[in-house]
């Protein structure tokens, strides 16, 4: 893996782990206002936030995981890179499903854009960089 394609990676799994507190500690509070001005049962409101916060600790989870898995390619270790495809491919697919159910909506770059930078970063040579 080139070091372009590692730092390429590691703004993409900076991007999504930093997303994540954003989706849970700022995202939820204005859904949930919103749906309070709906009239939204309770037990409906509740069943949507903990879905939400747990998207969130998702979001957290594969960023976390594509930087330890980042930094041992970095390190020049030798690891498959196949989780970090999943995450690449996860982003880039629902990132586009999303804006195109929503008429084209350009908020939901915000899962392309890192999902294609790790997809550069994954997707080529996992030939570790060798060792100083």
């Amino acid at each position: 893996m080139t070091k372009l394609r590692i730092i390429a990676g590691f703004v993409a799994a900076i991007v999504i782990t930093a997303s994540s507190g954003a989706h849970s500690v700022l995202g939820w509070p204005v859904m949930r206002g919103r749906l309070a001005e709906t009239n939204a049962p309770a037990d409906l409101v509740l069943g949507l936030g903990i879905g939400w916060v747990f998207g969130g600790v998702c979001m957290l989870a594969f960023g976390a995981t594509a930087l330890w898995m980042l930094s041992r390619v970095a390190k020049g270790e030798a690891h498959s890179l196949a989780p970090l495809r999943i995450i690449a491919v996860i982003y880039v697919a629902f990132g586009a499903g999303a804006m195109a159910v929503s008429g084209g909506n350009p908020f939901y770059a915000v899962f392309i854009v890192p999902g294609l930078l790790l997809a550069y970063a994954s997707f080529g040579s996992n030939t570790p960089l060798p060792r100083r």
